[in-house]
């Protein structure tokens, strides 16, 4: 049931692509119980293209890296975060940096995570907290939204992507090689403990052009993972195209046009769901229970758990990525394709 009152309400999840594009449902929630509501995100620059123009979004608040560091960024930040006149902020970022962001605003009710996902300062700062109990980060991102009188919303994206971002994916749905549908494979991470072998993902293309006449296009930022981009081509024989240059929305329209996303626990697999594609994820140091793909349809493939902490994880080596064997993925594609078509069948055989 919709809400007509006005609250103004401050979202505070500042990094990370991935968990970003994660907390977009907590956006469009807000919108859909108060339509007059004001709502606001800051955010830090890199995940900013995401949320500029978002539909739900009245203001975008955006925040350079390192910008704790600096007493005049965080006076400025606080002068206009006061202006605003907040009733609440809602933190799913839960630490410290992200946590002064809503202190500063002076929001009344400011909410956060309990320990232990609320951590360094959080609970300090936060005069709200709320233990989830939920697995997933989607639905965890939701529940922070109960005392705003929020139960069970329906998770929606509606990422905004623009006309530039389509003109590239329809140019390479339009090329002779990409004719017949693709798939989109992306080798990188943030971590490199969430790497898999580029020659493992060659081989996976070679099968999906071998058995499914799909081509796997490898989408890539940086040399680095370019340089991973041009193995997997060569570990596939060429039956795998390296993708042109992307910017986080021409992307997200290049995922939205492919038959499915194979890819590690990183930003481009949320980006994935988020418009609407269905993925095969892998993952090694970070649970797919937490932090795979949300919804119905995917493939989360998960052979081992790397333990520790955040920091341990992060520093630590592929091992539990090489777990994963090729067999598993290229299962995994061909169920993905097979429910796809099943789809597709059913929905000629009703229209």
């Amino acid at each position: 049931m919709k809400d007509n009152r006005q609250p103004r309400v401050l979202i505070s999840r500042l990094s990370h692509i991935g968990d970003c594009i994660l907390a977009i449902p907590m956006l469009n929630a807000i919108r859909e119980h108060y339509p007059k509501a004001f709502i606001a995100w800051a955010v830090e620059r890199p995940s900013a293209p995401l949320l500029d123009g978002h539909e739900s979004l009245d203001e975008l608040i955006v925040l350079k890296r390192g910008w704790l560091k600096s007493p005049k960024t965080v006076w400025n930040l606080r002068r206009r975060l006061r202006k605003l006149r907040f009733d609440y902020s809602v933190d799913p970022q839960s630490l410290t940096k992200s946590s002064v962001v809503a202190w500063l605003s002076g929001a009344r009710t400011r909410i956060a995570f309990r320990g232990p996902d609320g951590r360094e300062l959080c609970p300090w700062l936060s005069n709200r907290l709320i233990t989830r109990t939920q697995q997933h980060m989607v639905d965890r991102g939701l529940q922070l939204l109960r005392p705003l009188g929020i139960e069970q919303p329906t998770v929606r994206y509606l990422l905004p992507i623009d006309a530039k971002a389509e003109t590239v994916a329809n140019e390479l749905a339009e090329r002779e090689e990409t004719r017949g549908g693709f798939a989109v494979i992306n080798p990188g991470a943030g971590w490199p403990s969430r790497l898999w072998p580029p020659e493992r993902y060659g081989q996976v293309a070679r099968y999906m052009w071998d058995e499914h006449a799909v081509r796997c296009i490898v989408a890539w930022y940086g040399d680095k993972e370019l340089a991973m981009a041009e193995e997997i081509v060569t570990a596939s024989e060429g039956r795998a195209l390296v993708a042109p240059p992307t910017d986080l929305l021409s992307l997200a329209a290049v995922l939205k046009e492919s038959l499915m996303y194979i890819g590690s626990d990183t930003g481009p697999l949320h980006l994935a769901v988020a418009v609407g594609t269905k993925c095969v994820s892998l993952h090694g140091p970070t649970r797919a229970s937490q932090s795979g793909p949300h919804g119905l349809g995917h493939r989360a493939i998960q052979e081992t758990y790397l333990e520790g902490t955040s920091r341990e994880r992060r520093k630590a080596d592929n091992a539990t990525m090489k777990a994963i064997s090729v067999e598993s993925v290229c299962k995994a594609c061909s169920e993905v394709l097979s429910e796809r078509q099943a789809e597709g069948a059913n929905q000629r055989r009703v229209a």
